[in-house]
């Protein structure tokens, strides 16, 4: 019974937190993040642009090609979850890590964000 009982929850021990966080990185608080989103616009080392509206909206113009992403974005504990338009969704947390802020995705990518 208990092999099955840690079968059942392995899963979630393994996939409860995929953020990439190194040693040296701050975790941004609700507060922060809502005040860092607050009808702001980030911009991406990579050339990428994300524009958080006050209302929730959200919007990512991509480098490559200049195309746009809508949705919705949430603001959690400790990350800011966006729902697309097109159905697809995910969910970020952002850092202070040695004097820059960067963007911690789910799949342990770190993109830092243009002061």
């Amino acid at each position: 019974m208990r092999i099955l009982f840690l079968l059942m929850i392995w899963p979630v021990a393994v996939w409860a937190d995929d953020f990439a966080a190194l040693s040296g990185d701050t975790v941004l608080s609700r507060a922060e993040l809502t005040e860092m989103t607050a009808g702001r616009t980030l911009e991406f080392y990579e050339g990428g642009v994300s524009h958080y509206s006050v209302g929730g909206a959200y919007s990512y113009t991509y480098p490559d090609n200049g195309g746009t992403a809508f949705g919705q974005f949430t603001v959690g504990e400790d990350e800011i979850c966006i729902a697309y338009r097109n159905g697809r969704s995910r969910c970020d947390r952002f850092v202070r890590s040695h004097g820059r802020l960067v963007m911690l995705t789910e799949d342990g990518q770190r993109f830092a964000i243009r002061p």
